[in-house]
């Protein structure tokens, strides 16, 4: 029997609804453990805000673990700067949001741990209290020294994957982003982590243009022509079976994705809005290609809904299993190499 990996949760901005999430989820049954590394304090308050119990106990990462009991919760302890407030930001907590991430990501690093599920952050206010932050992706990348991540949604269900070449970009800075060595290294990480961590032995991926019908002949654009088709043509040298560039309005119908693995969009919002109107609420995001698995929420803090008790699990309990089975394959994967 393979053993039972350790999932560590990090419930994100103090203020929002990741604290009313780990709380939820720990209410459910899991093939896993179940590890919060957060401030215990914060999710004591919560739970008595929601009127949802729950038990905590420290973690001990020398013993094996064991697979979650409903209404307990391990908890890895890092102390907010200053008590959280249900809806409301404070900049004084940003270092802490920051140091569960650190924490969560040596932990993987280390291997006693076997993948992180992050709960919402707001880049506003982390930025406000003086750090540089893009989001998730890039501050893990940088954690784990590691190559740029390529950042992708997936249903629960896999029925749609899509990434992206570009991220948070402005649209008027994504055509200059997009070249070669962009797209050669967002589908050398998409196909390889198919492979690894979905067991997708042959991935088709689907390529979107960058222009309205895919630039049609250079009429609406050279992009397709210059840079996106060459890219794909030495993708296909390299046993990528990468498909484009095909026009983004009809990309995405039935017929084109019926023997397709992945998308790849040019632009966030070119592939986002899709499969979030296909599957909100259960759409996970993952970045591929970093030495860990990480898998988040596809929404954000809703601090408007923070303390309600009307959160919605759906999205984190997909990353969950999300989470579970990119590390079974890849220990499947480990042990068949070896």
């Amino acid at each position: 029997m393979a053993p039972i990996p350790r999932l560590l949760l990090t419930p994100g901005e103090p203020g929002g609804i990741g604290p009313d999430l780990a709380i939820r989820i720990a209410q459910g049954r899991y093939d896993c453990e179940l590890v919060a590394v957060a401030d215990p304090e914060l999710l004591k308050a919560r739970a008595e805000l929601i009127g949802v119990p729950i038990v905590l106990e420290g973690v001990d990462y020398d013993r094996p673990p064991r697979a979650h009991s409903p209404g307990r919760l391990l908890i890895d302890p890092i102390a907010m700067a200053r008590p959280a407030v249900a809806g409301q930001l404070n900049p004084a907590n940003a270092r802490y949001v920051l140091d569960t991430l650190d924490r969560a990501v040596d932990q993987c690093l280390a291997g006693t741990a076997q993948a992180v599920v992050t709960g919402p952050v707001h880049k506003a206010v982390i930025n406000q209290a003086g750090v540089a932050f893009s989001g998730h992706t890039g501050y893990l990348a940088a954690r784990c020294a590691s190559a740029a991540p390529v950042m992708m949604l997936a249903t629960d269900d896999g029925a749609l994957r899509v990434a992206l070449a570009t991220v948070h970009l402005p649209l008027a800075d994504v055509p200059a982003a997009i070249d070669n060595a962009l797209l050669a290294h967002a589908l050398n990480v998409l196909h390889s982590q198919l492979i690894a961590r979905f067991g997708i032995a042959r991935p088709r991926i689907l390529v979107a243009g960058l222009n309205p019908h895919a630039g049609e002949d250079g009429y609406l654009g050279r992009e397709e022509i210059e840079v996106i088709t060459p890219a794909l043509e030495a993708a296909r040298a390299r046993g990528i079976d990468a498909v484009g560039p095909l026009p983004a309005d009809t990309l995405f119908t039935d017929h084109r994705l019926a023997d397709a693995d992945a998308v790849l969009a040019m632009y966030h919002d070119q592939g986002l809005p899709v499969i979030k109107h296909l599957g909100f609420g259960r759409t996970v995001n993952i970045s591929l290609g970093l030495p860990i698995v990480r898998t988040s929420v596809d929404h954000g803090t809703a601090l408007d809904l923070a303390g309600t008790g009307q959160v919605n699990t759906g999205s984190m309990n997909a990353a969950i299993q999300v989470a579970l089975q990119m590390t079974r394959q890849g220990a499947a994967a480990n042990r068949h190499g070896a």
